[in-house]
C-alpha cells in the first residue's frame, strides 16, 4: 500500500520574488547574450529564431504556428517575415487547404542561414551551461513545464 504524498512545504514570498526576479534577469542577459552572437550573422533573436523555428517545424509551416511557437502576436511576426522574405531568405505560399493562409519556406539561403544559427546557438549555449549538470539543468526544465503550465491557468501540481 502506498501512501499518498505529502505536497512540499509552499515557498517563501521572499524565494518566489528571488526566483522571479532572477528569471527575469537571466532570461533578459541570456537574450542581449545571443543577439551579440548573432550579429556576427547579421540577425538579432528577432530574425534568427524564425529561421531556426521553421528549420525544427518544417517547410510549410503556417505563420499563425510559427507566431504561436514563438509566443507573439501575428502581426508582430508579419514585420520580421517581410524582412527576412525580402533579404531572400524565405517564400510565403499561398495554402492549398485555405488560399486566407499563408506557408513559409525556407530558400536555399534561408536553409543556410538556419544551418550557421543553429551551429552558432549550439556553441553558444555549450559555453553557457559548461559546468551545469544535465541532472541539474533537467530539474530547472521540471520547474519551468509547472510554471508555464500554472500560468496557462493549469494544475501546477499535476504537471510532475
Amino acid at each position: 500500500m502506498t501512501r499518498p504524498r505529502t505536497p512540499p512545504p509552499a515557498a517563501s514570498d521572499t524565494c518566489l520574488m528571488d526566483m522571479t526576479m532572477s528569471l527575469t534577469r537571466t532570461a533578459r542577459r541570456y537574450r542581449n547574450a545571443a543577439d551579440r552572437q548573432l550579429a556576427e550573422l547579421g540577425l538579432s533573436q528577432a530574425t534568427a529564431w524564425p529561421i531556426y523555428l521553421m528549420g525544427r517545424l518544417g517547410n510549410g509551416v503556417r505563420q499563425g504556428a510559427l507566431a504561436e511557437e514563438l509566443g507573439v502576436e501575428g502581426p508582430t511576426l508579419v514585420r520580421v517575415l517581410d524582412h527576412l522574405e525580402a533579404a531572400g531568405y524565405l517564400q510565403r505560399r499561398e495554402d492549398a487547404n485555405d488560399r486566407r493562409a499563408k506557408t513559409l519556406h525556407l530558400t536555399p539561403a534561408g536553409e543556410a542561414l538556419r544551418k550557421q544559427v543553429e551551429t552558432l546557438l549550439a556553441d553558444f549555449r555549450r559555453q553557457v551551461f559548461a559546468g551545469i549538470a544535465e541532472a541539474d539543468l533537467a530539474v530547472c526544465l521540471k520547474v519551468f513545464a509547472r510554471v508555464t503550465t500554472s500560468l496557462r491557468g493549469g494544475n501546477s501540481e499535476g504537471a510532475r
